[in-house]
């Protein structure tokens, strides 16, 4: 291919994919047919002349996402192919998936539940746009050392932005025993946020693997309630709820001190968006899925990866 035909295929593949032109409009301008186009242009995608890059914004892996779908069974998944960071770092990359994810499921009238993460914070201060809808707290709260915002005030702040009304839960999420959590399950406002969660349109939560620094509620607990859970088969936890491998509920003393919804109210609702990171959450997030209260799980590449290898088929 000579000079002449090298200025034409790159003339061709410009037109057709830096400009968007169709076969038929670079055919009449450089006097081709259809055919001839596209063969310039197949042999110019053939000959590496034309490289075509996919770049997604907010490092979105596409292919990944597909896969962990795939492989869950999730009705969604967005992975965030995050660079070496620190933890918080790609907190605040999943919390800005999230605040879209919720934007654009959000609709008018709708009633909108949330649990308390890190994650979850970091999106209430990235969501600046919101249908109006009602904002419920799911879980009472739980004091977490780099917490800036409690429940509460994440879940004003979200009702802030969709103009709506806002239910807190004016509780902690595990007080000490059973009788207490009884009572102030029966209290007027927190019993109005929890019934009006029965009735959720989206939910948000976070799911945290049983294990010491993965999970928020580890430290609320006792040695002794730990070590029931594990024994129980616990592997993680969304809202203080515990969940086995195959996302089955956890009960006993830790479940009978949460002031908070239930996994089947979750399950009951109709688009449940959960974040979780970190290879070491994978188990959890993969339970937290076959248990059927995740709809749309959002992760990091390493957790994601994580996924894949636990849920592939083993080999005969």
């Amino acid at each position: 291919m000579g000079p002449s035909d090298l200025v034409l295929a790159g003339a061709v593949a410009r037109r057709h994919y830096a400009d968007g032109r169709s076969k038929v409009e670079i055919a009449e301008e450089f006097g081709l047919s259809r055919f001839q186009v596209a063969r310039i242009l197949a042999e110019a995608r053939a000959r590496g002349w034309v490289r075509v890059e996919i770049t997604l914004p907010g490092h979105l892996d596409d292919e990944l996402s597909l896969a962990l779908r795939d492989a869950t069974g999730v009705r969604e998944a967005v992975v965030v192919e995050a660079p070496e960071q620190p933890e918080a770092a790609t907190r605040d990359e999943l919390a800005g998936v999230v605040a879209e994810l919720v934007a654009d499921t959000v609709r008018p009238g709708q009633v909108l539940g949330l649990t308390w993460s890190r994650t979850i914070e970091a999106m209430s201060r990235r969501l600046h746009r919101l249908a109006p809808c009602t904002v419920v707290q799911l879980a009472g709260s739980i004091a977490v050392d780099g917490g800036s915002a409690g429940t509460v005030e994440v879940v004003r702040s979200v009702a802030a932005a969709a103009g709506g009304e806002a239910l807190p839960i004016y509780a902690p999420l595990v007080v000490e025993d059973a009788a207490t959590a009884a009572g102030l399950r029966r209290q007027r406002e927190i019993a109005r946020a929890l019934d009006r969660s029965k009735a959720l349109d989206v939910a948000v939560v976070s799911v945290g693997s049983w294990g010491p620094g993965l999970s928020t509620v580890w430290e609320a607990v006792t040695e002794a309630e730990r070590s029931e859970a594990l024994a129980r088969g616990a592997v993680g936890e969304s809202g203080a709820r515990l969940f086995d491998a195959d996302g089955r509920d956890v009960t006993g003393d830790v479940d009978e001190r949460v002031v908070g919804v239930t996994l089947q109210d979750l399950r009951d609702t109709p688009v449940v968006i959960a974040t979780a990171y970190g290879a070491r959450r994978a188990e959890a997030a993969l339970a937290a899925v076959r248990g059927g209260f995740v709809t749309t799980l959002v992760a990091d590449a390493a957790l994601a990866r994580r996924v894949l290898e636990i849920a592939a088929p083993s080999s005969p």
